[in-house]
C-alpha cells in the first residue's frame, strides 16, 4: 500500500534525549546535554541543530553519511560537540560548559534527514542551575529496606528476571519487523523548528 509505505518514512526518524528530560548542573560547572538519533533508512546529509529556548541558535551541525563524523556550521564558543555517529549510536550529544544561572531553560535537539523526505524529529531537555548540589537522606531507606529486604530483594529479583526476558524478546521481534517505527513525539515531528530568528540572535554570554 503506497499510504503505508509514506506513513513508515515520515515518523521513521527518531530522536530522543533518554529516559529523563531533566538535567541539573552546579553553577561554573560543564554540564552534558544528551541526544541520540535513530533512522531505519540510513540517512544522508542530515543536519542537527540546538536550540536554547526554542529560539536561540547554539549548535548547527551537518552529517554527510554514516561513515563520517559531523562537520560543525556554527556553535556558541561555550558550547562543545562530544557525541559521534561512526560508532554504534547516533550521538549527537553537547556539553555547555562554565554554566550560569541564566542558562537554565529549554534545550531543543532537532534533526532533519534528507533521505527520508525531510523527515524532522526533536526531543527536549530541561536545564536547571543550582549554587550546590544538595544530597539526600538514605537513612529510612535503608531501615525499611533492612525490615523487609528478604521479601522485596525476591520480589526485585522476580521483576528483574521478566524484564530481561522479556527484554529479549521485544529485542527478537525488533530484528523481525519491517520499518515502520511509531513516533513519541508527534506534535513536534511534522514542524521543525525555525532557525532563521535564531541565528539572528546573540548567543549566550561567554
Amino acid at each position: 500500500l503506497p499510504g503505508l509505505h509514506v506513513f513508515a518514512i515520515a515518523f521513521a526518524l527518531e530522536v530522543s534525549v533518554g529516559k529523563t528530560n531533566t538535567v541539573t548542573a552546579l553553577n561554573n560547572s560543564n554540564v552534558l546535554l544528551p541526544c541520540v538519533f535513530t533512522t531505519c533508512i540510513g540517512f544522508q546529509d542530515l543536519v542537527f541543530t540546538w536550540y536554547f529556548n526554542s529560539t536561540e541558535l547554539i549548535y548547527h551541525g551537518k552529517i554527510k553519511n554514516k561513515a563520517t563524523e559531523p562537520t560543525l556550521i556554527w556553535h556558541n564558543p561555550r558550547v562543545e560537540f562530544v557525541g559521534s555517529t561512526t560508532k554504534k549510536d547516533n550521538n549527537i550529544s553537547i556539553v555547555l560548559n562554565n554554566v550560569e544561572f541564566s542558562d537554565a531553560g529549554k534545550y531543543t535537539c532537532h534533526v532533519k534527514n534528507p533521505k527520508e523526505r525531510n523527515a524532522q524529529h526533536n526531543a527536549t531537555i530541561f536545564l536547571t542551575v543550582v549554587h550546590k548540589m544538595v544530597e539526600t537522606d538514605n537513612t529510612v531507606t535503608i531501615i525499611i529496606v533492612s525490615v523487609v529486604g528478604g521479601l522485596i530483594g525476591l520480589l526485585i529479583l522476580f521483576m528483574l528476571i521478566k524484564r530481561v526476558v522479556l527484554f529479549i524478546i521485544k529485542k527478537t521481534q525488533d530484528g523481525k519487523k519491517e520499518c515502520l517505527v511509531s513516533s513519541s513525539g508527534n506534535d513536534n515531528t511534522e514542524n521543525g523548528l525555525a532557525g532563521s530568528k535564531a541565528e539572528q540572535k546573540a548567543p549566550p554570554k561567554a
